[in-house]
């Protein structure tokens, strides 16, 4: 079984106003996601701000993270960098540290190509034997992966899993199948974007990578389940708890809106990376009733 698959939860990372990784507090927000059996913890995500992060910043994360499951939940570490070989140094440490994955985002300021791509994976791909997700986030990267470049990566030995976003049609069937024809067998397909995830897992998509899950992770495993057991109505029922929570997500950005939770649930002190704003203070009423829509 892959350590890929299932619901992966995705925490913030603490900060300081100089950046650096508040551990205390990303223990304290592993430990939760540990106790509550999770699949795996994905830290350093996108919600996890690693872009923001300096290597050694996130080398700090990662042995955090790693010492506070113990070993219970596995943990994949994002090794995205602008740099190729920035990433290679981060794939190797993970390995050595004790880390069960890689999620790999191609970073750039120079749009790049194709091939350009292929490269960075297969130079991630030869720094450790840790299976390695392709982490296809255009809303943030600026670069889509095609059925051809996915087709290539999967011939990678170690690239054994992709994190897709929502398609646009919300025709989850169709993709799943299109990328089960195009991948090798036991290729790992999941999906971001929390308030469709449960719809992708209903229609056969083997993971679900979630930023609630970071902070919700009994409620997010009960949604996680019933969607993976084919429970429409008990799917429906966890659907309606968590949407005061997705409209948020939608209307203001699930990293400003979980950082403002994790302050409102007294998890840590630490606002978003600059420049990221804090969620408006005029919001809070909205998110403390989403809150507790899930407490309930």
């Amino acid at each position: 079984m892959s350590v890929l698959r299932g619901l992966s939860a995705f925490p913030i990372t603490p900060t300081d106003d100089a950046g650096q990784p508040l551990a205390a507090d990303m223990r304290r927000l592993v430990l939760r996601l540990a106790r509550a059996g999770v699949d795996s913890i994905g830290v350093l995500g996108s919600t996890g701000g690693y872009a923001y992060l300096t290597p050694e910043g996130r080398r700090t994360v990662l042995e955090t993270a790693l010492d506070a499951a113990g070993g219970k939940v596995p943990v994949i570490a994002g090794v995205g960098a602008l740099r190729s070989d920035v990433s290679a140094a981060l794939a190797r440490h993970a390995a050595d540290a004790g880390a069960a994955g890689l999620l790999l985002a191609p970073m750039s300021y120079t749009p790049l190509t194709d091939d350009e791509v292929f490269q960075h994976f297969r130079m991630v791909a030869d720094a450790s034997d840790l299976p390695i997700c392709i982490y296809n986030n255009p809303s943030t990267t600026h670069f889509r992966f095609g059925p051809e470049l996915l087709a290539r990566l999967g011939q990678l030995p170690t690239v054994t899993a992709v994190k897709m976003p929502l398609p646009p049609d919300g025709d989850f069937a169709t993709e799943i199948a299109r990328l089960r024809d195009l991948l090798p067998p036991n290729f790992v397909i999941g999906y971001s974007g929390d308030w469709d995830c449960p719809a992708a897992l209903l229609q056969g998509a083997d993971s679900w990578f979630s930023v609630a899950a970071g902070l919700w992770p009994d409620q997010s495993l009960a949604l996680a389940c019933a969607a993976r057991a084919g429970d429409r109505a008990g799917t429906l029922r966890w659907q309606a708890r968590f949407q005061p929570l997705w409209q948020l997500f939608q209307a203001h950005g699930s990293l400003r809106v979980v950082h403002a939770a994790a302050r409102l649930m007294d998890l840590t002190e630490a606002l978003p990376p600059r420049p990221i704003l804090p969620l408006a203070q005029d919001l809070s009423p909205q998110l403390q009733a989403a809150i507790r829509a899930l407490d309930a």
